[in-house]
């Protein structure tokens, strides 16, 4: 009797502790799944302080710099690069970049030593700026007219022998005023559009593109025509101010770029690998495309302090993964600003001649 009620007492501690812990497992599966935490997109205030640096250059070259800034790495590559071949002049400059495995962007900016020198020097913004692009195209894209609207109030920006403005509705067009030249303000992005805005965090101003007080100057046009013929030069880029959107080879750029997290994509697939951009940058002709998931930035390793992250932003060039990228297609229509056709002739900047002149209003 007694060894009956001793296995009878352990089968009934055994029940026990099974029910116990079928109740536990199915308090842990009947539990809801957390929420996927939405990424915060930037204001309209905070997109404004992004492109202020940029917004009163020429349609293309403003192209030009959003398409680069989803590729950081190659930016910093490009520019180091840039600075150890500063013995290449005009057409041996631009045979040599064409080699080169950077985004056709990117390969663009080399045209513009010092634009690209300050995307390279202001890396955190830089990686902000492409983030941004990357996932809010179009708002990204409205903040550049508002901005230009605002200097136009503040009458810092007009026609000028540099460079002509074009008002069709509340959209204005910026194109250079010699097919030849392309004229690069110099501006302080913090005081130039009449109330100012706060100063990026650790904002570097590049000596030839930043200029004390309120105005606008222009120094040395920089001649495109050793470039023209290919087929990432100045004439491949432009605007499509209808649907907001950066145009190349006369379609909607999209950026192949793996440096920032596509938020459409982000919860779906958990498959990441960081790491450098590859590219192969592109153009859209069908509108049901939607890129892929993109990767997480990784600066590359440089020898100076890493510039401080904007405040209450999701990005920076050292933050991991960043904002991602908004795919969208359509063909260029409607209005839009465009480099226009090939020319051959003119300077290079740094490279076998310029265009000078310039002055201040």
């Amino acid at each position: 009797m007694k060894f009956l009620k001793r296995h009878l007492a352990v089968f009934l501690s055994w029940c026990l502790v099974l029910g116990t812990t079928r109740v536990g497992f199915a308090d842990q599966t009947d539990q809801p799944a957390p929420p996927p935490v939405q990424a915060a997109q930037q204001t309209p205030e905070q997109l404004q302080q992004l492109v202020a640096p940029i917004a009163l250059y020429p349609d293309a070259l403003v192209a030009q710099i959003l398409a680069a800034s989803t590729y950081p790495a190659e930016i910093v590559e490009a520019d180091r690069w840039m600075q150890e071949h500063s013995n290449l002049k005009g057409d041996n400059l631009a045979k040599e970049v064409d080699k080169q495995p950077w985004d056709p962007s990117v390969k663009a900016l080399t045209e513009f030593p010092s634009v690209l020198a300050n995307m390279d020097k202001n890396l955190s913004w830089t990686s902000s700026l492409g983030d941004a692009y990357f996932n809010q195209q179009q708002d990204v894209m409205n903040a550049v007219q508002v901005m230009r609207q605002r200097a136009q109030r503040a009458g810092n920006l007009s026609s000028t022998s540099q460079e002509k403005l074009v008002t069709q509705g509340q959209t204005i067009i910026i194109e250079p005023a010699e097919p030849e030249f392309v004229y690069v303000p110099e501006y302080d992005p913090w005081l130039v559009y009449g109330a100012p805005i706060a100063v990026w965090p650790g904002w570097y101003p590049y000596p030839g593109l930043f200029l004390g007080g309120p105005g606008i100057a222009f120094g040395i046009g920089f001649g495109i025509g050793f470039f023209s013929g290919y087929g990432w030069g100045w004439h491949h880029w432009g605007s499509d101010w209808d649907h907001r959107t950066v145009i190349y080879n006369h379609n909607t750029y999209i950026s192949r770029s793996r440096s920032f997290v596509n938020h459409n994509n982000f919860h779906g697939n958990r498959n990441f690998n960081r790491g450098g951009g590859s590219h192969g940058g592109g153009v859209a002709r069908n509108p049901s495309f939607h890129g892929g998931p993109q990767h997480g930035f990784v600066a590359p390793q440089r020898g100076f302090e890493a510039p401080h992250a904007q405040p209450g932003s999701r990005s920076g060039a050292f933050s991991g993964f960043n904002h991602g990228g908004m795919a969208g297609g359509f063909s260029a229509r409607g209005r839009s600003s465009f480099g226009g056709g090939f020319h051959g002739g003119g300077g290079f900047h740094g490279g076998g001649g310029f265009h000078g002149g310039g002055g201040r209003r």
